[in-house]
């Protein structure tokens, strides 16, 4: 328990004292976010909060996991190279492909070369996928580099307010941690603790009114790290089944796979920004900045506790029950805030159509 904790402490004392440093840094580097129509935030910002992040990561990640494994060396090298990808993208603005690329060397020449990749899944229901041997372990690196590369993404896509993206990943970090006890996994569990620990340092400056933005090399950092540390679950058998790594990382998921349908149901190129995601949503609805960010905290708690909830439980049934109320609390969700747009709401306007049909047959 004391590498856990002193982890956790170190952590976040070094990137509590790193911060204002890299604040100055940014600024006088020029790698600062200015406001626009799209950004909530309406004066300029000092981004590459990222970097703290990673002063504390990198510190206590070999000071207090106790065994660094050639899946750790590569974790830890290509996100070293995903953090510059997002640093030279806050000072210079980069084009998708460009941020793309980055991501997908830091995997497929770094991650998976270093044994990091899909083995043996266990499924939601039941039965085992090996893809670890025979064909299906070529199938292993396109799944894994589609995996660590969407969730990389989807924690960078919900970086719209202060202290959201920070808070979120914390939240599935400590989820990840607990679920790892339970396992009796004491690297990956030390591994979550010094990660979280760097996100609670810096959160305290990012928290509303922030004082400093993580920008592109703190999202995409924790992104790449979460999608890392899921993998390591599945190879590892951390997680009794396929679904707990998208529970634990529900939020970005949710919002990012409903910016996608939004974008197509508006005949829009999937990689063209909007302001329809989940914080934009809530925002519109009347919560204020600092009540969207903790509803949404909320939410990710309500995800990371049915994720540990799903790796205690061995009935079968008990499992279909719990992800049935979730899914149907998701869409509900969606339909209410109108992730997808206020016009594309099924269930709630067939409500409303048979109320409307039924009042009209009383009134007669």
């Amino acid at each position: 328990m004391s590498s856990y904790l002193y982890g956790l402490l170190t952590s976040l004392l070094i990137a509590f004292i790193a911060t204002p440093y890299v604040k100055r840094l940014a600024v006088k580097w020029g790698a600062v976010d200015k406001p626009d129509h799209r950004k909530v935030h309406t004066k300029i910002m000092p981004r590459l909060g990222g970097l703290a992040i990673y002063a504390g990561y990198v510190v206590s990640l070999f000071l207090f996991v106790p065994a660094i494994t050639r899946e750790i060396i590569g974790i830890f090298l290509a996100g070293t190279i995903i953090l510059f990808v997002g640093m030279l993208d806050d000072k210079y603005q980069l084009a998708p492909k460009w941020k793309l690329l980055g991501q997908i060397i830091g995997v497929a020449v770094v991650v998976i070369p270093f044994g990091l990749k899909i083995g043996i899944v266990n499924l939601p229901f039941g039965g085992v996928v090996d893809f670890s041997s025979g064909w299906l372990a070529w199938l292993a690196i396109p799944i894994t580099m589609f995996w660590i590369v969407g969730v990389t993404n989807a924690v960078n896509l919900i970086d719209g307010l202060d202290g959201l993206s920070a808070g979120v990943s914390a939240i599935a970090t400590a989820t990840m941690a607990i679920v790892a006890l339970l396992m009796g996994d004491a690297v990956v569990a030390t591994y979550c603790f010094v990660l979280l620990g760097a996100i609670l340092g810096f959160l305290y400056f990012n928290f509303h009114p922030a004082r400093i933005f993580m920008g592109d090399t703190g999202a995409l950092f924790l992104g790449f790290n979460l999608a890392a540390l899921s993998v390591m679950g599945f190879k590892e058998a951390l997680f009794v089944s396929f679904i707990i790594p998208i529970v634990v990382l529900g939020v970005p998921l949710w919002d990012t796979f409903f910016a996608i349908v939004r974008r197509i149901v508006n005949k829009k190129p999937i990689s063209s920004p909007d302001k329809g995601h989940l914080h934009h949503c809530l925002l519109n609805m009347g919560l204020s900045h600092r009540a969207t960010v903790i509803t949404i905290y909320g939410v990710s708690i309500m995800f990371g506790t049915t994720a540990i909830l799903l790796t205690q439980t061995e009935a079968l049934w008990t499992s279909i029950i719990i992800m049935g109320i979730l899914l149907v609390m998701i869409h509900m969700a969606t339909e209410v805030i109108g992730l997808v747009g206020r016009s594309h709401r099924p269930i709630i306007n067939a409500y409303r159509r048979l109320k409307l049909k039924y009042a009209t047959r009383r009134s007669h």
